[in-house]
């Protein structure tokens, strides 16, 4: 008798778990409880191929806060310079770059891999060393500045020696069009100069650090200078000129180059990224922190002229 009843209860159990179980198995959830702009099944992520200068500013981790808080798209970031960043996209392994060197982008959208270019904001590049300039640069232009160091490093004056990021980033295409102009071929007449010029081969927040501990001069991002302000002894030479204006773009994947892109998540994220709010958060961004924002936000009509000659208002199509 205690075996019978002991078998009944058991089976009664199961019976309740299994019913339990399929409780919540219906097919279609009420409507009601659908959270418009979240994306569903495979749409639900966005891969972002962007630059180690936006990661080390914090500003990709604000992004991704605000706007998963808002959409519940998953973003995932691979920080990357922007050369390895556009090469990402070309394999069709992102569905978007956020990324900053203007010749590389338009070789980019020429060969059909990039569409619906929009500038998002610009800060600007500087050139930090040791606050005793050894090479003697402060108060010069970029360029002069570059031409200046170069000399100094060929007749081996003490203390002067240039770290370069050397991964064919934004910034490291920024120096080396400023080599250009200053009269040297880079390849030639800069790679292997000697001793003076250091190829890191590192992201923006590693190459700081290894011109700090080298005393060296070098081409930063000011955003990613600032957020590593509090570990270096370099300063800022020289800054603001407009042969050191940074812009920033984002840019999508194509999807008739790359079908299974997620053509969608990166429209709307371009398109927030410049409406009035991602705007806002950019421009704000790092103001608390270091007491000025880190980037500048573009505006129509200023994005359509010198020196940025981009769009940055109109909103990019989106596909169905």
């Amino acid at each position: 008798m205690t075996t019978n009843t002991t078998f009944l209860m058991a089976a009664t159990t199961a019976i309740l778990l299994i019913f339990a179980a399929c409780a919540g198995c219906t097919g279609t959830a009420p409507e009601g409880n659908e959270t418009p702009g979240t994306p569903g099944g495979g749409a639900s992520i966005l891969k972002i191929a962007t630059t180690t200068s936006l990661e080390n500013t914090g500003l990709l981790a604000e992004l991704e806060r605000v706007y998963e808080g808002q959409t519940g798209m998953d973003l995932q970031f691979i920080a990357q310079g922007t050369g390895q960043a556009l090469d990402t996209a070309r394999r069709g392994d992102v569905d978007l770059v956020l990324v900053h060197s203007p010749a590389l982008e338009k070789q980019f959208e020429d060969e059909g891999y990039g569409i619906n270019p929009r500038c998002i904001a610009y800060n600007y590049f500087i050139i930090v060393g040791p606050e005793a300039d050894p090479a003697g640069i402060k108060g010069m232009g970029a360029v002069e500045a570059f031409e200046v160091i170069a000399i100094a490093g060929e007749n081996n004056t003490p203390g002067v020696a240039f770290v370069s990021r050397g991964d064919n980033s934004g910034t490291h295409n920024q120096e080396k069009a400023l080599w250009k102009e200053a009269g040297y071929d880079y390849d030639k007449d800069i790679v292997n100069a000697g001793a003076w010029y250091v190829d890191a081969g590192k992201g923006m927040g590693d190459t700081l650090i290894l011109a700090d501990e080298k005393k060296a001069y070098t081409l930063t991002d000011e955003g990613t200078y600032l957020s590593f302000a509090n570990r270096l002894t370099l300063v800022p030479i020289i800054s603001e000129s407009t042969e050191l204006m940074n812009r920033y773009s984002a840019i999508a994947v194509n999807p008739e180059k790359h079908p299974g892109v997620n053509a969608k998540g990166a429209a709307d994220f371009v398109n927030w990224l410049i409406s009035d709010e991602g705007k806002q958060l950019i421009g704000e961004f790092g103001e608390e922190e270091f007491g000025k924002s880190l980037f500048i936000p573009l505006y129509a009509p200023e994005c359509t002229g010198p020196p940025f000659n981009c769009t940055c208002a109109e909103p990019v199509p989106t596909p169905a």
